[in-house]
């Protein structure tokens, strides 16, 4: 192989397209995945090694794009709290006391705190960002090998063996203080005090910063494994002409 398509190999690996891939066309994986097998697996400083380095840099740099698209999302205004697949619920022992307060017309109290919860997430999530770039940064010529040979959520199963601990870690105090900063906590008070005030209510106790962490982390992996989809079953845009060429079928 060239060092004119080892170089289109690297822009193919950067790009993550936006479109779906005509009948029977290689996805991104796929391409890189065979031409990592042309290239070998030696480590030695030759020309081959240096290839599967770029190979590996240009998979760095698509995943960099695809969970810095991950935590944009998510924390945007509405991340969690409009997305029907990773919005937040009350705990389920705070459902009980919504489902109380709506018999008596105060359901509202309940659907404030639950909007608030979603909020505190929306908060919380851009600090997984540096997190990515630091296991990114940490990724091998053999993990990168992994990633393309293996199962379609390698990348994520990759990502939340590096990530898992420290994401939640790291989280915590932020989802504990986003909690108070954006009503939550007073908002619980609120609602948990006129559900008290009903006669004849069991106890109820739900942990809010767990909760919401949960929660929250469960939609960051969530969505880099749909991010990985696309990743793998989308085709780079073919801009150039050397990449119309090189990557013809």
């Amino acid at each position: 192989m060239t060092m004119k398509q080892l170089a289109a190999l690297c822009a193919l690996l950067t790009g993550i397209a936006a479109f779906s891939p005509p009948a029977g066309a290689q996805s991104f994986f796929d391409k890189g995945k065979d031409l990592l097998k042309g290239l070998g697996g030696s480590s030695a400083p030759s020309t081959d090694a240096l290839s599967v380095t770029d190979i590996a840099a240009g998979l760095k740099e698509a995943l960099r794009i695809g969970s810095e698209r991950v935590v944009g999302t998510l924390g945007a205004a509405d991340g969690f709290n409009k997305s029907p697949d990773v919005h937040i619920p009350l705990p389920g022992a705070l459902q009980k006391v919504q489902s109380a307060l709506s018999k008596i017309g105060m359901s509202s109290l309940a659907d404030d705190v639950e909007l608030r919860l979603n909020r505190a997430a929306e908060a919380a999530v851009p600090k997984a960002k540096s997190l990515f770039v630091d296991a990114i940064s940490e990724m091998t010529v053999d993990d990168a090998r992994g990633i393309l040979n293996g199962p379609k959520d390698s990348a994520t199963q990759y990502f939340r063996s590096k990530m898992s601990a420290p994401l939640a870690a790291d989280m915590k105090p932020i989802v504990d203080t986003q909690l108070s900063e954006v009503g939550a906590i007073a908002a619980y008070d609120k609602m948990m005090g006129q559900y008290k005030s009903m006669p004849f209510v069991p106890d109820v106790k739900a942990d809010l910063t767990d909760h919401v962490l949960t929660k929250a982390i469960d939609g960051v992996f969530l969505y880099l494994g749909r991010e990985e989809a696309a990743i793998r079953d989308n085709p780079a845009k073919r801009t150039t002409e050397l990449l119309q060429k090189v990557f013809a079928k």
